[in-house]
């Protein structure tokens, strides 16, 4: 194996958290680019209904994309174990579990987002005058969900390996591919949503062959080998106890934005427009956030697989400062610049008007998020998965449920269903500083998969 490892599991923390950051930040970007540029160009060159039939989907493309990627993780994450340890053997079934996985899920999801867009898109009051074409848009996204589903499976196995560079490069010329044909069938084809839809899609497929190729060129030991894949039962009754969790997490986390999203529809088409643009502005924040994430959860991986535990509780507070700091500078420049970012997406002095208001009630509270992420990624780069899902769920995902169903149902006004986000995020924030230091989890976690002990 590459002696990408080295990298990781010795060195100066916050060089290496960062050198895995970057290329996953550069690449979470383009990666958001995919819908934000259908947005931009709906927004701009189809109208405002246009504009809220894409926005209107996000939620269920999150909350069914989420699941199955959640799911995936527990492979990267295993895999990255195997890596730090240099078993190269368990690092070759990992690769070729996952892989085996991920084509299974790419089916699955295709199968339940097509069959599911009308009837969800319905329950949660889309407004009718956008719900034809977001059914439309939402059953062309889902037919590209293989190669969605054999891309993020393949870059978290890169990255895995300590390879963040090419899954970047990957996803920028899969941007490019999709802002060619954006403008080419919205504004050329006049194809509307559907077009955006079809540059998504075909956008996906070129990030999911062009990580393949790669697979296929790995060192001879730890080379992807399709006539190797294979899902191993024991291996993947390994792969599922960290990824069922992560993956109920995000449903959990989606289903709740659901909720959010069917009480911001009750509102009416400006306020769903003006919702969509906000959420897209704030983009930039939660792919700060993810990468950190990642990369605390990869680094985390290799260095337990290594046994430098004094190591990874070191991290968790390096990639915290790092992450709080940065995203509350982030915030500030967003809040004062607001009118101006909103702009971007759409023209309509209402729609910025009111997308302005929502974004004091939120914004300037981002950095309450940070130790969510921070702590959960690294719990669930040893496998200690249970935790994080449980807090997360109950401190984000019911609380929003809870708001919602009893404030937000008595008083019907846009700041109070905007301010259920950042006080859900002190909430789990506040769990998570109490589990980390008290719940004596590592020591747990070591025991359990029966490594040497080491003074942490």
């Amino acid at each position: 194996m590459q002696p990408n490892s080295r990298r990781i599991t010795e060195g100066v923390i916050w060089k290496q958290l960062l050198s895995f950051f970057f290329p996953i930040l550069l690449g979470t970007f383009f990666q958001q680019m995919y819908n934000t540029v259908d947005t931009i160009i709906v927004g701009r060159f189809v109208g405002t209904q246009a504009l809220a039939a894409v926005g209107s989907t996000a939620a269920l493309i999150n909350l069914i994309n989420g699941f199955f990627v959640g799911l995936s993780t527990g492979a990267t994450v295993l895999l990255s174990q195997f890596y730090g340890a240099s078993d190269r053997q368990g690092v070759r079934r990992a690769l070729h579990t996952g892989m085996g996985l991920a084509l299974i899920l790419g089916a699955a999801v295709t199968a339940l987002g097509m069959g599911a867009a009308e009837p969800v898109l319905r329950l949660v009051k889309t407004p009718a005058s956008c719900l034809e074409d977001a059914v439309l848009y939402t059953r062309l996204y889902f037919s590209g969900a293989m190669a969605s589903m054999i891309y993020n499976m393949g870059a978290g196995i890169l990255r895995a390996m300590g390879d963040s560079k090419r899954p970047t490069l990957f996803l920028i010329a899969a941007c490019f591919t999709n802002i060619v044909m954006d403008l080419f069938c919205v504004v050329v084809l006049k194809m509307g949503v559907a077009g955006a839809a079809v540059a998504t899609v075909a956008s996906q497929v070129i990030s999911a062959l062009l990580v393949g190729a790669v697979l296929l060129r790995l060192p001879q030991d730890i080379r992807l080998r399709p006539r190797q894949i294979r899902l191993e039962g024991r291996l993947l009754g390994r792969i599922l106890y960290i990824g069922v969790p992560a993956g109920l997490q995000f449903i959990t986390f989606d289903l709740a934005n659901l909720l959010v999203q069917s009480g911001i529809n009750s509102f009416g088409d400006i306020t769903v427009a003006a919702w969509t643009a906000y959420i897209k502005t704030d983009a930039l924040t939660w792919m700060i956030s993810g990468a950190f994430g990642v990369s605390i959860t990869t680094f985390v991986g290799q260095n337990f697989g290594a046994q430098k535990y004094a190591r990874i509780r070191k991290s968790v507070w390096v990639c915290m400062g790092m992450s709080v700091s940065l995203v509350g500078l982030l915030s500030a420049v967003m809040v004062l610049s607001r009118r101006f970012i909103l702009g971007i997406y759409t023209t309509d002095p209402q729609v910025i008007a009111l997308g302005a208001y929502v974004m004091l009630w939120t914004v300037p509270f981002n950095f309450l998020f940070m130790p969510v992420e921070v702590f959960a990624g690294t719990m669930r780069g040893t496998g200690y998965s249970l935790i994080p899902t449980a807090i997360t769920c109950a401190c984000v995902c019911l609380f929003r449920v809870v708001w919602i169903f009893t404030v937000v149902r008595h008083i019907h006004r846009i700041e109070l269903l905007a301010v259920c986000y950042p006080l859900s995020w002190l909430l789990a924030a506040a769990v998570f500083y109490l589990a980390y230091l008290r719940g004596n989890w590592l020591r747990k976690r070591i025991a359990q998969c029966g490594m040497e002990p080491e003074s942490i």
